[in-house]
């Protein structure tokens, strides 16, 4: 029996939800000896872990306004770190970026350095500064640092782009992994993964999302580090292959130059299924320059420190000094999944190139891979592709086609794991889009009902009422996140970046001088947010129709563009309009102490 409150008995608590979940790994491994076919499989790994979600979001159920926004401000640091890791780690994270590392090469790599060091400015910029001022969105600190409704809805319209843009490639992530886990097509399977996210966030608000974004954190990092951990044993890489990756991406580099790779024309690529890539060398063109690297480094550090689902978790803790730790704890919770990312997609490209080890489909024949079992189930996704362009009846390196999202989820089957485990690293997707989609999907319903519907069109609105609006944009915004997503008007990765470019190109400098620029008044940042979201997106638009770009700035990287223009803005604006009045200006003085009550105290 668990004696005391929840907070004091949660290492306990998730304790025994991990030793539950490792036993259900156990008994599917059972059931998999026993004969369970590898779909009942599959289903069972999601069915059981949604419905755990599910259940701690009903019995996380609240009426409070407190607890519905900031989940009572009682969340522990570490608890806040694993919740914010969860929230962080999206699908990108989990199913895309290995993938992208996979058939881009090291260039890639920028994207780890980026959205881990975002973390170095949201702890030293951001974070403890917007939790002293006490504040339940980021629109809510935009509205009350600078004053007006003008600043506060331009505040709301940047967060929605942005979070929609992320959004959609959250619930792409839940329809492939559902489609695939659950053999239905993928239009269907995104509906399926909405209401999944659904049941976490509707009725528990942030109180819900953290509990269960804690719990989907234990299931992810599990499904992510086994199937590592174990390929790697495996094919003798040695336990920890993050030593042996320099080895490893070496025997890459030599197979590679072995078989010769060739490049395929227009018309054998005009064959293969749209959104499938070739096998390249490890050493990719993209990104290899110094500024291509750096610049995509330096969007998706900045879009980190911008992106409103991330700072609503520091709103949650209990102080100023437990939203710095908990920064420090998020950090360290993305780490363990992040550097393990290179290490999957070097894997999985020896398990299939490699011909000294079982599982190295180059060089067999065309008729031998087309009959093996874990090919066929992803050929049938639309997820792997093969085809003999050169006649010879044989695989070679240009005629092997897989989708980025196949790189994680399919690896285990072709390193010949059980098949549970590819049922645990599909749980895990799910798990990662889910946390991350809950949180998005909160903040963009959070600001529209508590900064436009409450603090602009209807102030007097009882606590109740607020919350029905919430809870009814929460349904709304993620239908219409899943109906953009069954389009597939673009990649998993592509999205994610997108919505870091946006971020930063609106928000990012009215939040940062909101904090440490007394003279940044109510013009500048309305300007700094206008003008810097028109025109990243105005550049992305021209870039993505054959303009030709400058200064080396690409579709991935346009938020450098539009945080540049933000900035210029809000300082010249700022300078020829009259600065703050004197209670403001006291106002973001009394925020960089970090003691002492909240800025907004009970104002809510």
């Amino acid at each position: 029996m668990l004696k005391g409150n929840f907070i004091d008995n949660l290492p306990k608590v998730y304790g025994i939800y991990t030793g539950g979940f490792l036993a259900f790994i156990i008994i599917m491994a059972i059931a998999e000896q026993m004969g369970m076919s590898a779909k009942a499989i599959g289903i069972c790994f999601v069915a059981f872990t949604v419905a755990i979600y599910a259940i701690i979001g009903y019995l996380s159920r609240t009426a409070q306004a407190d607890a519905y926004y900031v989940a009572g401000r009682q969340v522990p640091t570490v608890f806040n770190g694993m919740a914010t890791a969860a929230d962080w780690m999206s699908g990108a994270s989990f199913v895309a970026m290995a993938g992208g590392i996979y058939f881009k090469g090291y260039g890639y790599m920028a994207l780890l350095v980026g959205w881990t060091g975002g973390y170095v400015l949201v702890a030293s910029l951001l974070a403890p500064y917007l939790r002293k001022f006490g504040c339940y969105t980021v629109p809510d600190f935009i509205g009350t640092r600078y004053g007006g409704n003008l600043s506060r809805l331009m505040a709301v319209i940047v967060l929605t782009v942005a979070s929609f843009t992320y959004v959609t490639a959250q619930i792409n992530a839940t329809g492939t992994i559902a489609s695939v886990a659950l053999d239905i097509p993928f239009q269907y399977a995104v509906y399926v993964g909405l209401i999944s996210i659904l049941l976490c966030s509707m009725l528990g608000g942030m109180r819900g999302v953290t509990w269960t974004q804690v719990a989907q954190y234990i299931v992810l990092i599990i499904a992510y580090l086994l199937p590592v951990f174990w390929i790697s044993n495996k094919m003798g890489a040695g336990f920890f292959p993050h030593f042996m990756l320099a080895d490893e991406v070496a025997r890459i580099g030599e197979l590679e130059q072995q078989f010769g790779f060739v490049a395929n024309s227009k018309e054998n690529l005009a064959m293969v299924p749209k959104g499938l890539a070739g096998i390249t060398k490890a050493h990719s063109a993209v990104n290899a320059t110094p500024w291509a690297f750096i610049s995509l480094a330096l969007a998706m550090m900045m879009g980190t420190a911008s992106l409103p689902h991330v700072m609503m978790r520091y709103f949650t803790t209990p102080s100023v000094k437990a939203a710095r730790k908990s920064v420090g704890w998020s950090l360290f919770f993305i780490f363990l999944l992040y550097s393990s990312a290179p290490m999957l997609a070097t894997l999985s490209k020896l398990s299939l190139i490699d011909p000294s080890l079982p599982t190295g489909i180059i060089g067999k024949s065309i008729a031998e891979v087309q009959s093996i079992d874990w090919y066929q189930n992803w050929n049938q996704a639309n997820l792997m592709f093969v085809s003999d362009f050169n006649g010879n009846g044989t695989l070679e390196l240009n005629e092997f086609f897989m989708g980025g999202k196949a790189v994680v989820l399919a690896t285990p089957e072709i390193a010949g794991l059980p098949y549970v485990i590819s049922g645990l690293v599909a749980a895990g997707g799910m798990a990662a889009a889910m946390s991350t989609a809950d949180g998005l999907i909160l903040a963009i319903a959070n600001a529209l009902s508590h900064d436009l519907y409450y603090k602009i069109i209807d102030p007097k609105a009882e606590t109740a009422k607020r919350l029905v609006v919430a809870r009814v944009l929460l349904v709304v915004i993620g239908f219409a996140g899943a109906t953009i997503a069954a389009m597939e008007i673009q990649g998993i990765l592509g999205s994610v970046i997108w919505a870091f470019d946006f971020a930063m190109s609106g928000l990012f400098f009215p939040l940062v001088l909101g904090v440490w620029w007394k003279r940044a008044n109510r013009e500048g940042a309305i300007a700094g947010m206008a003008l810097g979201l028109i025109s990243g997106a105005g550049y992305l638009i021209w870039v993505r129709n054959g303009g030709s770009g400058f200064l080396g700035i690409t579709q991935l990287t346009f938020g450098i563009f539009g945080s540049a223009v933000s900035l210029v803005s809000m300082v010249v604006v700022s300078l020829i309009t009259s600065e703050p009045n004197a209670a403001t200006q006291k106002m973001v003085d009394e925020v960089r102490v970090p003691s002492g009550k909240s800025i907004l105290g009970k104002q809510h």
